[in-house]
């Protein structure tokens, strides 16, 4: 589908996400505790299989799947895993009655979430906090703490629209300062301002309660920090994140506040920081509505300032 696609993509991972989630909500995937029934794992395999041939040979004219080829790979592969199925709703429940601490960890950002995020270019699951006990099979267990985990300026890895993004001399700067490069790949990602009216958006649709603000040292070289402070449509100044099909015609309006201009990355309590750069964390807090509890200052593990 991507091949099919061209330069209308949707910046894919072509690991085939979005297809298993499409074929979850058409009622056609095989689900982990089926590998404990094969003789009804083989029933529900045939309806399936018959139904994903007449696409893979009528739409896209590529060589249909097998069986008995498929049933083996299944006993194979999902015979690895059939002794590890259990009801991990009930492992949680039991570790939260124990008294025991439960910690979910999202990949991705708020902007990349189904329903709330850049739709189309977002990822097929939700990345939101509010999500983590349904997708882990105990939606009665309740989030009591989310930490938010925002750049001191921004990225962007894949497609789809990036309102603060800088081009040019600008961004290589700050794209080599900051390493913004894939970790796999090597590409480099796209590189801009914190963007306050995403990241405000952000926090509120994950009902952060802490943030960890990281990679403040990168902006060190700066005379004066930019800040994507508002957006600017039809003429317009908001401060709230518009609809996705708005997006493209969304400008930002820059502010700057006076840069520090030295190295902090040796810095380990909030009393050391320079007057700037806690203005500038301060600044930043006030903006997006959620305290700031860490300051990231380095790539180390011990880099760290608790507020």
């Amino acid at each position: 589908e991507e091949e099919r696609l061209k330069d209308a993509k949707y910046g894919s991972t072509k690991r085939g996400i979005a297809p298993v989630y499409s074929d979850k909500f058409q009622k056609k995937t095989i689900m982990m505790g089926e590998l404990m029934d094969m003789d009804y794992l083989g029933k529900r395999l045939k309806g399936i299989l018959e139904w994903k041939n007449l696409t893979i040979q009528k739409v896209y004219g590529a060589e249909p799947y097998d069986y008995d080829t498929l049933m083996a790979w299944l006993e194979k592969f999902g015979g690895q895993l059939r002794p590890y199925i259990c009801d991990a709703g009930s492992v949680l429940r039991l570790a939260q009655l124990r008294g025991k601490n439960i910690l979910f960890e999202a990949q991705l950002g708020a902007l990349r979430d189904i329903d709330y995020g850049i739709f189309p270019y977002t990822s097929s699951s939700t990345p939101l906090a509010a999500y983590a006990p349904i997708g882990c099979g105990a939606p009665d267990i309740r989030v009591d703490e989310v930490l938010g985990i925002v750049k001191a300026y921004s990225t962007c890895v894949g497609e789809g629209p990036f309102t603060a993004e800088w081009f040019g001399e600008e961004a290589d700067k700050l794209r080599e300062a900051g390493g913004e490069y894939g970790a796999k790949t090597g590409r480099p990602r796209r590189v801009g301002p914190i963007d306050l009216v995403a990241t405000r958006y952000g926090v509120r649709m994950q009902n952060a309660t802490n943030i960890a603000l990281t990679k403040l040292d990168i902006l060190s070289y700066m005379d004066r920090i930019p800040v994507c402070a508002h957006y600017e449509i039809d003429g317009q100044q908001t401060d709230e994140f518009p609809f996705p099909v708005l997006l493209d015609q969304a400008k930002p309006v820059t502010e700057y506040v006076p840069g520090w201009n030295c190295d902090i990355s040796g810095v380990r309590t909030w009393e050391e920081l320079p007057q700037a750069a806690r203005d500038y964390v301060e600044y930043v807090e006030q903006a997006i509505g959620c305290h700031i509890g860490y300051v990231s200052v380095g790539a180390e593990r011990d880099s760290l300032i608790v507020r």
